[in-house]
């Protein structure tokens, strides 16, 4: 008993971070978008979507109609897209070429994947209301929740091992829930939407850098 808690002890210690990193951010993000999915494909009622976007419209002020609009674009085509290429091009240029692969497959493969799934799943706006920033096509899961959470994991992932992770983390984590509930309160997404693409970007991200960095044996900013 006391060599399988010695060995237990010994595999939690060296490769820890990895199973809880295989655990929290590919399979628990997986189960709950599957479970979402589920729902969806089935075309059946969430029972929390209705009541949170009602919430959301509670709070309807013409100063934060301004902010979260500033908030939503910045989460997609004036924020997010223009730091993806450039973190991607910034990457190349010091000649990071494993974090540039990774970075542009994370990034550039989510966009694709929400794609796909919009298309596949077909999912219709919410219509609880006229929204003062609309969008015409499929909801389902949401293109700014996965872009903004395919973001955040990317750049946490690649500064985990340095000092800049607790300022990323600082800044990265209310950025993403901010975009995601500036999409609520746009009447544009269900929460179920964001939900899933906060899931679904997870998931990919951290499968993608597992593939990279071959399994967590390697990791980013070796020393040359």
């Amino acid at each position: 008993m006391q060599q399988v808690t010695r060995f237990g002890a010994t595999v939690l210690r060296r490769h820890g971070w990895l199973l809880l990193l295989v655990f929290a951010g590919l399979l628990l993000p997986l189960w709950g978008f599957a479970e979402l999915a589920d729902e969806i494909h089935e075309q059946e009622a969430i029972v929390f979507d209705v009541p949170v976007l009602e919430y959301a419209h509670g709070l309807a002020r013409e100063g934060y109609d301004k902010l979260f609009v500033i908030v939503s674009q910045l989460g997609y085509q004036y924020g997010v897209v223009p730091f993806d290429i450039g973190l991607v091009v910034v990457l190349v240029a010091r000649r990071r070429f494993r974090e540039a692969i990774f970075a542009a497959i994370a990034l550039g493969g989510s966009a694709l994947l929400n794609i796909a799934a919009k298309q596949f799943f077909a999912r219709e706006r919410p219509s609880l209301w006229e929204s003062i920033a609309p969008e015409h096509n499929y909801s389902f899961p949401s293109g700014h929740a996965m872009g903004s959470m395919t973001l955040a994991v990317t750049l946490i992932l690649l500064s985990w091992t340095t000092r800049w992770r607790w300022p990323v983390l600082i800044v990265m984590a209310p950025f993403v829930l901010l975009v995601g509930f500036s999409r609520l309160y746009l009447g544009v997404h269900f929460p179920s939407d964001i939900l899933a693409g906060w899931a679904v970007a997870t998931a990919w991200v951290v499968a993608v850098y597992l593939v990279v960095y071959r399994g967590g044996l390697l990791r980013p900013w070796p020393q040359r």
